[in-house]
């Protein structure tokens, strides 16, 4: 049988009418270029600025008093709607919190759009009222663009969430109960290794620490629900769905053997006379209402990383190990902690292409520095989620405040030397 006239009429269809199936092969590389496109345009519209805080001597104020300043900050959400998103290129404005160490010179930032500067000022004085805010350069400018080059080299990672997302880090709460009346000497600051350590840097050395945060309702990632959902796996709630487990079968088996009642009664008797939660060990209810807390506060989308950069000269690797170990210290076994975002972090090591690996480390510092000045997610804008974690307020409070300087007593740290306050009631006033 002769195939050629069908061949020949499929070929006609196809040389005709191709183009037919551009628009379905086209689609999602169109959208996603045009998306790229508003969102730069519009990011780039916004004026952004860097407030440098400098506290006080004595920090009386408890660690929780930044969950108050979070819990403020979180009101700058503000979602786009599909017109302002698809068209104007408008996405959720976020918040950079920042912890540096310029040559043994520790300075806490907050680099943050200039419309939300009174919100943060507000926020921070309410409840820190004699620290002082002043805004600055960004200091990003003190260091050359195309690091790293032959005077500059770096080495740096992002982070992630070793567990699920709903599992909380290390607070404050576990490193020392605080109260109002506790003494600042008798306090243990998760920060103050970290301020110690960066303040003994040597002249050039320079490590940037960077929480870049971005509030998000329960209604655009139902975080609860996948708090419930670990709980109930960790108690062992059966399913309604599933009917009963084989577990509350053999219990009840058990009772009906020793007791005679029917077997499907006792079932019910028993799954309501023991509830799970009773079968619990104490380690286990901790981790249940860690998880229950955590979901129960203010959340926002973190992306936290740290670069380590020296020229050439006076470049120290071990240094990087002061901003690994802050991470590593709010990590338990049995709750939630840190590791390093593979892709992001500037070693490779490979076995058939070992050759490339010079060239690879190359391209991801690169990229991990363009992402820190820009204060972008570790994969913008293929994907802006992968990569960021959930931190709540009181995370966050923990990773970011103002230790005293009897906690962290290093001398590169500047501070208000004198205390504020306003001026008496009883000054005479001069009459116009």
């Amino acid at each position: 049988m002769d195939f050629t006239p069908y061949l020949q009429i499929l070929w006609d269809l196809v040389k005709d009418w191709w183009w037919l199936a551009l628009p379905v092969v086209l689609y999602k590389p169109t959208v996603f270029l045009w998306l790229w496109w508003r969102q730069e345009m519009w990011i780039n519209q916004q004026r952004m600025i860097v407030l440098e805080i400098t506290p006080p001597r004595e920090v009386v104020k408890p660690i929780r008093a930044m969950e108050n300043v979070f819990s403020a900050l979180w009101q700058v959400h503000d979602p786009p709607n599909p017109r302002e998103k698809w068209f104007e290129g408008k996405v959720q404005m976020s918040i950079s919190l920042e912890i540096v160490s310029d040559g043994g010179k520790v300075h806490f930032y907050i680099r943050c759009p200039e419309g939300n500067r009174n919100l943060i000022e507000s926020s921070l004085y309410s409840e820190y009222p004699s620290i002082e805010i002043a805004e600055v350069e960004d200091y990003i400018k003190q260091v050359p663009p195309d690091i790293p080059n032959k005077e500059w080299d770096l080495w740096g990672t992002n982070y992630k969430l070793q567990k699920p997302d709903p599992y909380p880090i290390k607070t404050y709460k576990y490193f020392f109960e605080e109260s109002e009346g506790s003494k600042e000497e008798e306090r243990v600051d998760p920060l103050s290794n970290l301020v110690e350590g960066l303040s003994h840097f040597r002249k050039g050395e320079k490590l940037w620490l960077q929480i870049v945060i971005t509030p998000i309702l329960n209604s655009e990632r139902n975080y609860v629900a996948e708090g419930k959902a670990i709980v109930d796996k960790l108690v062992k709630r059966p399913d309604p769905k599933k009917g009963p487990t084989v577990f509350s079968d053999l219990e009840a088996v058990s009772a009906h053997l020793a007791t005679g009642i029917p077997k499907t009664q006792m079932a019910e008797e028993v799954r309501e006379f023991i509830p799970p939660e009773m079968k619990l060990t104490p380690g286990e209810r901790l981790t249940v209402a860690a998880i229950e807390e955590k979901v129960g506060k203010y959340a926002f989308h973190a992306v936290p990383r740290f670069i380590y950069l020296a020229p050439r000269d006076n470049y120290y690797s071990p240094s990087k190990a002061i901003a690994m170990s802050y991470f590593s210290q709010m990590s338990t076994a049995d709750l939630n902690g840190f590791g390093p975002l593979r892709p992001t972090l500037t070693k490779v090591h490979t076995i058939l292409t070992w050759f490339l690996d010079r060239r690879r480390v190359y391209i991801r510092k690169r990229r991990l520095l363009r992402n820190y000045v820009r204060r972008l997610p570790p994969f913008f804008p293929v994907n802006t989620l992968k990569g960021t974690i959930l931190l709540n307020i009181e995370e966050l409070a923990t990773m970011f405040h103002f230790p005293g300087q009897i906690v962290a007593p290093g001398a590169g740290w500047p501070r208000v030397e004198t205390k504020k306050g306003g001026a008496p009631r009883e000054l005479p006033m001069e009459e116009e």
